[in-house]
């Protein structure tokens, strides 16, 4: 249930970034979500194989449906990577923005025909 309100903040936010930049807010949702479930996803199989290796009984007896701390990180991880990736974009977004900027005041004082 909490992945859920995680992934509704990451698309909102992402969406609402690709919108003030003039980019399709879909796009970036998805890439939200995809960035979010590729940590969850990285970090489960990391967890199952260090579990997997240093303690081999306890694969029988796990319980999928607890809440534990290696959820908690889990959760944890994946909102820094969706930030992380959303700071990136950012930057690179208002890099291309200014670049867009130059030509526009160049052309100023020009007559035009």
């Amino acid at each position: 249930m909490i992945g859920i309100f995680i992934l509704i903040g990451a698309y909102r936010y992402f969406a609402g970034l690709a919108e003030r930049y003039g980019k399709t807010k879909w796009h970036y949702g998805v890439l939200a979500i995809v960035v979010y479930f590729g940590t969850q996803l990285l970090f489960g199989f990391c967890y199952g194989i260090y579990e997997a290796i240093y303690n081999p009984e306890s694969i029988e007896e796990f319980n999928y449906t607890a809440y534990s701390g290696v959820n908690m990180i889990g959760w944890l991880l994946s909102i820094a990577a969706v930030y992380g990736v959303y700071k990136i974009l950012e930057i690179k977004f208002s890099k291309e923005d200014i670049k867009k900027t130059f030509p526009e005041i160049e052309d100023i004082g020009k007559k035009e025909l």
